[in-house]
């Protein structure tokens, strides 16, 4: 029997007499144990370690999430689900993306001391939406039907670049309806993007009939429907890269300078059988212009004097703000001067107190 300096345990005195080997176990079959008496201590040492080889492993380039990866139909979101809120307010609203900047805000921390973080935030500048026309709906077995429609009567002349305007209009209220939505439209000639043709989209609207009727004749400000510490759902389209392969659609690894054929595209595209290929193999094809929504997006503060965020020299790829804005903390999909859709939350998120803004960057970002 070895000792223990030859084992590699501990140097004190033994009394032969009391020294027992315990035999190896299924537990541990390559591990021996030895017990002292005096000691009562089990100490363990591997007669042949287990040497692997490393196994490769890599996450799925690629979230199988977002599918088809197909183009928009429209270069704004189209809204399928709504929440439902029995207050007198629009429940949605639009801007456009202004760009990115950095705010400055305070809070208290332990012992009355004053903490100072900086954030990053997204400009969106709101001009305020008028009235199209309150679209009555009717449920049937087909899905929800249009019945009928009542038009504002202040109606901007630029509308006629969008649809083709109605010269009789009728103020008849259907008796028998579910619900109704309010068409409204964008004023993008209020802004600095070099547009004219407005967007028109459907909203939800909360509260009474009376209430609805109210709207056609006055603009929809952002205050109406939303106020700073609340949160918001955005719906975007994503900004466009065109037909890409996979190493950057999907962002697959680059293969061997030795493999055959292509290096920039999967390794294979499935088994032999079935005699098809999987939905899930990263293959080429449309990356970007997408529809995404992104839940629950803070609402820092809302103004009315642009010139708190406009930049020296305007800001990249916009310009200036002419017009009321709202900061979203962190990033919204879609590039500059893309419509971007708010609307209330479909999942509860409760306000939380307006973040006391300290200072808006300014500095030109050129």
């Amino acid at each position: 029997m070895n000792d223990e300096k030859t084992l590699g345990l501990p140097s004190f005195s033994i009394n032969k007499n009391t020294y027992k080997p315990y035999k190896t176990t299924k537990e541990y079959p390559t591990v021996c144990v030895y017990q002292t008496a005096d000691s009562r201590k089990i100490y363990k040492r591997n007669k042949f370690p287990k040497r692997n080889m490393a196994k490769r492993h890599q996450p799925r380039s690629g979230s199988l999430q977002f599918w088809p990866r197909v183009r928009a139909q429209r270069i704004y979101a189209n809204i399928k689900s709504w929440i439902s809120n029995d207050n007198n307010k629009p429940l949605a609203f639009a801007g456009y993306k202004v760009g990115m900047t950095h705010i400055q805000d305070s809070k208290q921390g332990k012992k009355g001391v004053e903490i100072i973080t900086t954030t990053p935030v997204t400009i969106i500048e709101c001009p305020p939406l008028k009235p199209l026309s309150l679209r009555f709906y009717k449920k049937t077995a087909y899905g929800s039907q249009p019945i009928t429609q009542i038009f504002s009567k202040n109606l901007n002349k630029e509308l006629s670049k969008k649809i083709s305007l109605p010269k009789k209009t009728k103020e008849e209220i259907p008796k028998d309806y579910d619900f109704l939505k309010l068409v409204v439209y964008t004023q993008p000639n209020l802004t600095g993007i070099g547009k004219k043709k407005p967007e028109v989209f459907e909203i939800p609207l909360g509260g009474d009939l009376e209430y609805a009727k109210s709207l056609l004749e006055k603009e929809i400000n952002i205050e109406d429907t939303f106020a700073a510490g609340e949160y918001t759902d955005v719906h975007a389209i994503t900004k466009g890269h065109g037909f890409t392969g996979p190493v950057k659609r999907f962002g697959i690894a680059l293969k061997s300078h030795k493999s055959e054929k292509k290096r920039r595209s999967a390794g294979n595209l499935g088994p032999f059988t079935p005699r098809k290929t999987s939905w899930r193999v990263p293959q080429h094809g449309q990356h970007g212009y997408h529809k995404r929504t992104e839940y629950n997006k803070l609402i820092l503060k809302i103004g009315e004097n642009p010139e708190e965020v406009n930049q020296k020299g305007g800001i990249k790829q916009y310009g200036l703000v002419k017009n009321k804005y709202m900061l979203i903390k962190g990033s919204v999909a879609g590039p500059s001067k893309r419509l971007i859709i708010f609307s209330n939350t479909i999942r509860d998120k409760k306000s939380e107190k307006p973040v006391d803004v300290k200072s808006i960057s300014t500095e030109s970002k050129q």
